[in-house]
């Protein structure tokens, strides 16, 4: 994979750090091993899911730690030694792994769900009253300053 380098639009620009710091780990984070595969889904304009195949997980084995911005899937597996079984072809991965997946603001875990070997994580974005658009209401006549810049001189 080709290796991008970010240096000059640092220099060129203010407050998009933790932009380049998430791109830079993306890159790093593709060329690594991709264990467990998983499906990232838009259902609506609010709502996602990650969907994450987990054969041979239990629930006792998975942890999942939402923090600000960040997701973090985690599948501990125990090393059972000494085993009757004397496999011919081991393809079921059967090792620990750990997921992350960086968050936008206001993106919060809703629910988890393991079934069938796979676990699906419940996302949803809750923008803060304060925080989403407001429609401002159009009126006539003067501005407000301008009405009380002549009340002050009508005071004088």
């Amino acid at each position: 994979m080709r290796q991008f380098d970010l240096t000059p639009y640092r220099r060129s620009t203010v407050g998009f750090d933790r932009l380049f710091d998430m791109l830079e780990a993306n890159a790093r984070q593709a060329t690594a091993d991709n264990y467990p595969p998983f499906n990232l889904e838009r259902l609506a304009d609010d709502r996602y899911r990650i969907t994450l195949a987990v054969a041979g997980f239990s629930r006792d084995e998975i942890e999942i730690v939402a923090q600000q911005n960040l997701l973090q899937v985690k599948g501990k597996k125990e090393d059972k030694e000494g085993g009757n079984a004397a496999f011919l072809h081991l393809g079921i991965a059967n090792r620990s792994f750990e997921r992350r997946f960086e968050l936008a603001d206001f993106v919060r875990v809703e629910d988890a769900r393991l079934n069938d070997g796979l676990l699906a994580i419940e996302l949803v974005r809750e923008v803060p009253e304060a925080m989403k658009p407001k429609t401002v209401a159009i009126k006539t006549g003067a501005p407000l300053a301008a009405v009380e810049d002549q009340s002050d001189a009508q005071a004088a």
